[in-house]
C-alpha cells in the first residue's frame, strides 16, 4: 500500500546518514517528544502512557509538539511510541506504572514456566497486533509535510529479553544474568524470535511512511565482552541484515539504518561492522577516540553528549558542543548530533533550545 506524501524540504540527516558532505550537523534527540514539555502533559490529559502509544491522533500529536515548539532546529522527527509494544505484541502483559515505569505482572521465569513456549510458538501477526503504530507513522508524515524525515524504532533484542524476563527496570539484571548463564540455548531462541518480529516490524513502520529506523539497544552495557558477541551481537546484526531485504519484498527502498547499543563501547569496532549506516554512541566515550576507532569506514556516529549537561550553564554547553564539533571533525561530514541518551525529566525546553542552536552555529561555521 503506497502512500502520497509531500515531498522532504529539509533532507539533510538523510543525506548525512548516506555519508555525503553537509553543509552542517543535523540534529535531532532522543525522547525529543516527552514529559520534558509541558505540552506534552495537557495532550496526554488523564490518558495512560500506552493509550497515547495506541491512539494514532494523540501519539501524532506528541511526536510533531517538539518540531513545532523548536521549528528550524530539529531535523528530524521520531515517532511517539515505545520500544515495550513488541512484547505486547508477543503476548506478554505490560504496565506503565505512574512514577515507576513499566512492569511486565508475569515476567519470564524459566524456560519450563509455560508462557515461555507460548511466546515462542506465538504466530505474531505484526501488521494487525502493531496497526496502531503504522497509523501514526503515515498520519504524522501527512501533518508534517515534509518538513523534516520521520524515524521509525524498535527495542533491541537484548534489551527487550531483559525486559520480558526482569519483569521491569532493574539495577542488578538477576533475571537477565540467570538465563543467560542457566539458559542459553532458550535465551538465544528467544533473541532470535525476537529479532524476526523486530525486522518485520521496522519493515511496516518505512511502508507506513518512516524514512529512517533505529535500534535502541538501551541495556547492552550490560553485558561483558564475551556476552555481547553472544546475546547481543548476533541479532542486531540478523536486523541490519534482514531489514533491506523484507523492504525488497515489499518493493520499498532499503533506509538509513541507526543501531544504538549503549554502553557498549569495548564493542565499537565490531558494531561498526554489523551493517548499520549509523552507529550511535553515548557520552561514556571521547568523539575523537571513537573517530580513531572508525578509521576509515563509511560508518556515521551519532550523539553523545552527556544528557546531564542541559541542567548546567550555558558557557557548559557551549564548551560540549564545540568538543563534539571538535572531535567529530568539524560537523560536515559523519556526525549526527544528539544527546548520549534519552533527554532527562526536568530539562527546560530554552536549555534544550540554546543546545540546538549552539549545535547548527558551531558546525555551520
Amino acid at each position: 500500500m503506497a502512500h502520497e506524501f509531500e515531498p522532504l524540504v529539509n533532507d539533510l540527516i538523510l543525506r548525512t546518514a548516506r555519508g555525503e558532505d553537509v553543509e552542517r550537523a543535523p540534529i535531532w534527540i532522543m525522547r525529543q517528544a516527552g514529559r520534558y514539555l509541558p505540552e506534552y502533559h495537557e495532550a496526554k490529559g488523564n490518558r495512560d502512557f500506552f493509550e497515547c502509544c495506541r491512539t494514532p491522533e494523540i501519539a501524532s500529536t506528541l511526536t510533531l509538539q517538539p518540531i513545532e515548539r523548536f521549528a528550524g532546529l530539529l531535523d528530524a522527527s521520531i515517532i511517539f511510541s515505545d520500544i515495550l509494544v513488541i512484547p505486547q505484541a508477543m503476548g506478554m502483559v505490560v504496565e506503565m506504572v505512574e512514577k515507576k515505569g513499566p512492569h511486565f505482572p508475569d515476567p519470564l521465569k524459566s524456560p519450563d514456566d509455560g508462557q515461555y513456549s507460548k511466546v515462542l510458538s506465538k504466530d505474531v501477526d505484526v501488521a494487525v497486533e502493531l496497526d496502531y503504530v503504522y497509523k501514526a507513522i503515515t498520519l504524522t508524515r501527512k501533518k508534517l509535510k515534509g518538513r523534516v524525515p520521520l524515524i521509525g524504532f524498535c527495542g533491541a533484542p537484548w534489551t527487550l529479553f531483559c525486559y520480558m524476563v526482569e519483569g521491569g527496570g532493574t539495577k542488578f539484571f538477576i533475571e537477565s544474568k540467570k538465563w543467560i548463564y542457566r539458559y542459553p540455548d532458550a535465551t538465544k531462541a528467544l533473541l532470535q524470535k525476537i529479532s524476526e518480529v523486530c525486522v518485520e516490524y521496522l519493515a511496516l513502520q518505512v511502508q507506513a511512511g518512516a524514512q529512517l529506523v533505529q535500534v535502541f539497544d538501551s541495556w547492552s552495557g550490560e553485558l561483558s565482552p564475551s556476552t555481547f558477541k553472544k546475546f547481543s551481537e548476533p541479532y542486531l546484526a540478523y536486523i541490519s541484515e534482514n531489514l533491506p531485504k523484507k523492504l525488497a519484498e515489499l518493493g520499498l527502498e532499503r533506509v538509513p539504518m541507526i543501531v544504538f547499543p549503549k554502553g557498549s563501547n569495548y564493542a565499537l569496532d565490531s558494531v561498526c561492522n554489523l551493517g548499520y549506516d549509523v552507529v550511535g554512541l553515548d557520552w561514556l566515550i571521547d568523539p575523537a577516540e571513537a573517530v580513531k576507532v572508525r578509521g576509515d569506514r563509511k560508518i556515521v556516529f551519532q550523539g553523545n553528549a552527556d544528557p546531564g549537561v542541559l541542567y548546567g550553564s550555558r558557557e557548559s554547553i557551549s564548551e560540549t558542543v564545540k568538543g563534539m564539533v571538535e572531535g567529530f571533525g568539524g560537523g560536515k561530514k559523519g556526525w549526527i548530533a544528539n544527546l548520549g541518551h534519552g533527554i532527562t525529566p526536568f530539562v527546560k525546553p530554552e536549555d534544550l533550545k540554546f543546545y540546538l542552536e549552539e549545535i547548527q552555529r558551531l558546525s555551520s561555521s
